[in-house]
């Protein structure tokens, strides 16, 4: 079974500073996912061509099973609010996606809210912070079916760039999944190795830097697990012709 994470930047390359379907389709076609998480995923979004990347993603892959799950609703660094999950479904979003080519037995969506006020950040270039709000965080997660025998839920999460406001959201996303057992979470979390298993009481299955992708020196993208979720028997870190990240991917086989 082989799990891959990774934030996908709208689907935009840095290198020439635009967004290819046709490449993506290849990056995703070249991770060969069993169970897929994404991360920075537009919706009927200019950007992007007013794709809807999840679906495009479900067809280049094969994934009978997928779920988009919005955080804002409207167009990201315009005019936006925090998803609620009643949106239509062809509206202006941007959250993440999780995509499975195995059978899902149940969905489960955790929102989680953003920072109460604006917090300084340092941009490149910039000789003073900028007061800026982060936005609505979401995870999700899906139980399936796995092709050794069993169950396994995989929930993916993108968090907070706020260090102390993005490890209680990772808090909130371990009590809303607490019933699941064996659970692999997935995802940018935005913080160290170290903070991540701290922080969540989960193990790491991957300890490798995965940003930025020109040149890796930190991990901020991470694959954690609870309980007897198999062996791993292969890690793989890989740079692919679009995003700031690196994609992660795990296989994972049964234990004997």
């Amino acid at each position: 079974m082989r799990l891959a994470t990774f934030n996908i930047l709208h689907g935009r390359s840095p290198v020439d500073d635009r967004v290819d379907l046709d490449r993506f389709v290849d990056a995703v076609k070249a991770l060969d996912a069993d169970v897929l998480a994404l991360q920075e995923v537009d919706r009927n979004q200019a950007r992007s061509e007013n794709a809807d990347l999840t679906a495009v993603a479900a067809e280049a892959m094969g994934a009978t099973e997928h779920r988009f799950v919005a955080a804002l609703a409207g167009t990201p660094g315009a005019t936006w609010m925090a998803a609620t999950g009643e949106e239509q479904p062809d509206a202006a979003a941007y959250g993440i996606a999780l995509l499975s080519r195995l059978p899902v037995q149940s969905w489960q969506v955790v929102r989680l809210s953003s920072p109460p006020t604006r917090v300084p950040m340092w941009f490149k270039g910039s000789r003073k912070p900028e007061l800026v709000r982060d936005e609505p965080r979401v995870a999700v997660a899906a139980r399936v079916e796995t092709p050794y025998g069993g169950q396994l839920t995989v929930a993916n999460a993108h968090l907070s760039f706020v260090g102390w406001w993005g490890r209680q959201q990772l808090r909130r996303t371990i009590r809303g999944l607490e019933g699941e057992n064996p659970l692999v979470l997935v995802g940018d979390l935005n913080m160290s190795l170290q903070h991540a298993t701290a922080v969540s009481g989960m193990r790491s299955l991957v300890e490798r830097p995965t940003f930025p992708a020109d040149a890796p020196r930190e991990q901020l993208d991470h694959v954690l697990a609870r309980g007897d979720v198999g062996s791993v028997t292969a890690v793989e870190v890989q740079r692919l012709p679009l995003s700031d990240h690196c994609a992660v991917t795990v296989q994972l086989d049964a234990n004997r």
